[in-house]
Order: structure tokens, then sequence, then C-alpha cells
């Protein structure tokens, strides 16, 4: 993709309008800057965790400034608790906002999930109740997001390892029905779908099969830790075949759609990240065809 592609993301599409197809990405990582910076890593697009960058000034704002002009950037958050009882955090919401018209992100996303409650960040993703209540209270606050910023936003599924047992429905039921109500796009993190999949004992295929396909804007991909009886999201090791294995499922079901593999540990150089990557054209192309992989 050349530089005048890149720019021609920037700021020109209606609120509504689905993101386009941006190819095969990373996660910017801070061990990445200087690579990034003095080379050409043969990588699409980058996405940023928000809170990194939602401070005034400083380093990784100026650097976020010259790989935003190079690449298109996408901003993925962390603490937006989409899902909790406590008020939404307006000045969160602002600082978000502000780096949004700074970095002009194709889009922007975060977690369906809760990150704490009463004014204490627990620091993790925890999952929701799929009960009709709380789809009530979801789809309030994520209109509130949307009409706040001034555009859709996309919502990822979680990795989780409790359910509760008065939900009303499966996981991808009420991401469903949480998307028909506000309009939101589903990011599909493949490994997230694999871990829970294992963990509470459903079928990976149901959870593909159950959640709109018009709506799905981004594939994530990532590692984990198997410990037999049950598996942690670490993103901290190599992608194992069986998530390889489920993204050409979801290629085949979803068609293409732009990807991302996220390294939170152990992080490695950036080329063997970029082979890895790599890896993940050659399945996109061996089940969709070179043209349509990159469309």
């Amino acid at each position: 993709m050349t530089a005048d592609m890149h720019q021609d993301t920037r700021g020109k599409r209606d609120a509504s309008e689905k993101p386009p197809h941006l190819g095969f990405g990373l996660g910017l990582r801070p061990q990445h800057y200087q690579d990034i910076l003095e080379g050409a890593p043969n990588v699409d697009w980058f996405e940023v965790i928000s809170e990194n960058y939602m401070v005034p000034g400083g380093k990784p704002l100026k650097i976020l400034d010259q790989i935003r002009a190079r690449y298109p950037i996408v901003m993925h958050g962390v603490s937006l608790s989409i899902a909790s009882t406590a008020p939404l955090n307006e000045d969160y919401l602002r600082d978000l906002k502000a780096l949004a018209h700074r970095c002009e992100p194709v889009f922007i996303s975060d977690h369906l999930c809760w990150t704490g409650v009463h004014g204490i960040n627990l620091h993790d993703l925890l999952p929701v109740p799929y009960t009709r209540e709380a789809l009530d209270h979801v789809a309030a606050r994520v209109h509130h997001v949307q009409d706040y910023l001034g555009r859709a936003i996309a919502l990822e599924n979680v990795s989780s390892y409790v359910q509760f047992s008065h939900s009303e429905m499966s996981e991808w039921e009420f991401i469903a029905e949480l998307t028909r109500r506000t309009g939101c796009w589903l990011v599909f993190d493949v490994n997230n779908v694999f871990v829970s999949a294992f963990n509470h004992e459903f079928d990976a295929h149901a959870f593909i099969a159950g959640v709109p396909k018009e709506r799905i804007v981004q594939f994530h991909l990532a590692g984990h830790e198997h410990n037999m009886s049950h598996i942690v999201d670490t993103h901290d090791a190599l992608i194992c075949d069986e998530v390889w294995d489920l993204y050409r499922t979801a290629l085949r079901h979803f068609g293409p759609v732009s990807a991302i593999i996220e390294r939170d540990d152990h992080i490695p150089p950036l080329a063997e990240l970029v082979a890895e990557l790599d890896q993940a054209r050659a399945v996109a192309a061996e089940v969709l065809g070179r043209t349509h992989a990159a469309a």
C-alpha cells in the first residue's frame, strides 16, 4: 500500500460507513518504534492501545504522529468499560475524542466487557451476563459513546474464564442483537473465540455462524497459554495451529477482513512478528485467493 493510498483513509468517510479493508497489521509496541521509523516493514497498518497515547504531549505522541504520517492507524482501547454499571467516564471520553482528532484513526474499538466499578479499575476485561437487562444497558451506553465521538465504534469479544449462570442467551446472540440495535462494528478476535470455546465447552463454529458477517471489520490473532484444563489469553506466544485453523474457518465465512497480530509480552524483534504476519497473509491467500485476500 503506497503512502498516498494510506492518506486516502484519513477522515473522508461518513460516520456510519463501514471502514475499508486495511490488509494485515500489527499492534504498535514501543519496542518496535525505531525499526518502524528507520525502515519499511511489510506491515499495512498499525493498531495502537488508545490509553498509551491519551496524554498531553510527550515522546510517544510525537512518534505516533510520525508513524501515522506513513500508515493507517486504528485506536484500540482497554478502559471504556462499556458494560460497567458505573457511569461512563466523561473525562476518558473527552481524551479519547481528542486523540482521535489528532491521529484520525480508521476506526475506534474497545472490548465488550467491564473493567471496574465504584471508581476502581481492575485492569482486566471482565465478562458480561448475557441477559436482556444487560443488553438494554450496554446498548444505551454504546449509543452515548457513539453520539459523543460522532462515529460508530467497534467492540471486541473477550476471552473469559467464568460464566454467569443466569445468562439468557449465548454470547454470539448477545453480540448480534447489540450491533443490530446500535449499529456498532465488531472486532472478531479469533483467539478469544478459541479460548472461550475451550473454557466453556461451546462450539467455536457456532460463534462464527452466529454473528453478523456484515458488521465484522477486523480479526485479531494472538497466542495463548494452554493449561490443559483451561486456556489463558496471554498474547505472549506464537499463534497455535488450532487458532490458524479457526482463522481459516472465519475467512471462509466472513471473507476478506483486516487482520492484525497482537503481542503484549515476550515481544520478539519486529522481523519475527512480520514473519508471522506473512503467515496470516499466506493463510488468507490460501483460503480466498491472493486477489480477494488483499481486497
